[in-house]
């Protein structure tokens, strides 16, 4: 076989080299990357004055301004503020709960107790210092649970919980709000002012002290919880002023209609002619049955503290009363009905904000200056536990009602 050269054995400088670069350099394929600009912002007064600082060549001032910082600081001390009446409000709450069943079963005790000695002392027919010392005790028991029976039937511990437990509501959705406003807005001194009225509105509504500030626990008529700041920031407008507004408004604006007006004014109708009045016609009763109770309780116990002291057979007369005053005082506390006078007058409160927030919403006549009206629809279906299509079969069915002549047969909650 012939040799090959050897030049032939070996591969080509040319070759050697292509070789060797192409696996020193080789790269792999980079992948196509999409990178997404967000939309710029609008115009607005703040970027315009920045473009004529740029032109300018003037220095621009990127610190924030000294009253943001300042209305930001207010809203966080008023923040802590309402979260530590938070947790008051519920202690408070939690101790005057205890302060009910506390007394309610040391009251019955003490009643019943006086009650079975002075049916003893008149079944067992003793006489001299066995008989003195039977009467002589329930009279000082049915004394006891008379001044008790008083002081509780006065301060109505079912009912001041409930005010607790409804001050701790209203005290976490104000904290609330205050968070968000911190977290997406650009807080002004406006914003500091309405909601430390707020705050004192509600400290003036819910008090936490009993000695001279506490709330009238039957008052001569009832009368709607007010919890919120009376709202002198809405300006009703003139007749004609509306009338030209509404004029050139045909179509839809910032989500107002004219229908949803006339929606919203159904709506409030229904809520002041229905659920006010039922609201206040069963807070009026609550009120009635609470102030009838109050008043025999301690007049029972009374009669049975007078009848075990009398000298002869009063001792069934003492023992009856002292067994219904243990009665009336189970229905009244055991019940809890100042609870149930507090929930009404908490309840026909709602109504009358929500029928105020509607009427102050309308009264705007620049729709733009309103709140968006999808969104204000939706709250107000919300708080009255209906969807929007079932608010807007409710305004519909009032509305035809209306042209009837006759009255709804239906009420615009359906969340109590």
């Amino acid at each position: 076989m012939a040799s090959l050269p050897a030049s032939s054995l070996l591969p080509s400088s040319s070759s050697s080299r292509r070789t060797i670069i192409q696996a020193a350099i080789h790269v792999p394929k980079l992948p196509n990357l999409r990178i997404s600009v967000p939309g710029l912002p609008k115009t607005s007064t703040n970027s315009i004055k920045l473009i004529e600082q740029l032109s300018l060549n003037e220095p621009i001032n990127v610190i924030p301004s000294e009253s943001l910082f300042t209305s930001t600081a207010h809203l966080h001390a008023i923040l802590q503020a309402v979260a530590d009446r938070v947790e008051m409000h519920n202690n408070i709450g939690q101790q005057r709960d205890n302060w009910n069943s506390l007394l309610l079963n040391s009251i019955n005790a003490i009643t019943l107790t006086a009650s079975a000695l002075a049916a003893g002392a008149s079944a067992a027919g003793a006489v001299g210092a066995p008989l003195l010392a039977l009467k002589l005790s329930s009279a000082l028991l049915f004394s006891a649970a008379t001044g008790m029976l008083v002081m509780m039937n006065k301060i109505q511990p079912s009912q001041l919980a409930e005010e607790q437990r409804n001050a701790a509501r209203l005290f976490k959705q104000l904290q609330n709000q205050i968070q968000s406003l911190i977290m997406v807005g650009a807080p002004t001194q406006t914003d500091v002012d309405s909601t430390m009225a707020r705050v004192l509105a509600l400290d003036k509504a819910y008090p936490l002290p009993l000695l001279g500030v506490m709330l009238e626990k039957f008052p001569k008529t009832f009368k709607p919880a007010s919890w919120w700041p009376n709202s002198s920031n809405y300006k009703a407008k003139t007749k004609n002023e509306r009338a030209h507004f509404d004029g050139k408004q045909h179509e839809r604006f910032n989500g107002w209609s004219h229908q949803l007006e006339a929606e919203m004014r159904e709506v409030v109708e229904i809520i002041k002619t229905k659920d006010a009045e039922e609201y206040v016609r069963l807070g009026n009763l609550a009120l009635k049955i609470n102030k009838t109770l109050a008043i025999s309780g301690p007049l029972l116990t009374g009669i049975a503290a007078l009848s075990s002291a009398i000298v002869g057979d009063w001792s069934v007369v003492a023992a009856v009363a002292g067994s219904l005053a243990a009665a009336v005082n189970s229905f009244e506390h055991g019940g809890q009905i100042g609870m149930v006078f507090e929930m009404y007058r908490n309840s026909a409160g709602f109504f009358g904000l929500l029928e105020e927030s509607i009427n102050g919403t309308l009264e705007e006549a620049d729709w733009d200056k309103r709140e968006n009206g999808q969104v204000f629809e939706t709250k107000v279906a919300l708080k009255l536990g209906r969807s929007l299509s079932q608010l807007r079969q409710l305004a519909s069915k009032s509305a035809a009602a209306r042209q009837e002549g006759i009255s709804i047969d239906e009420f615009a909650s359906k969340l109590f």
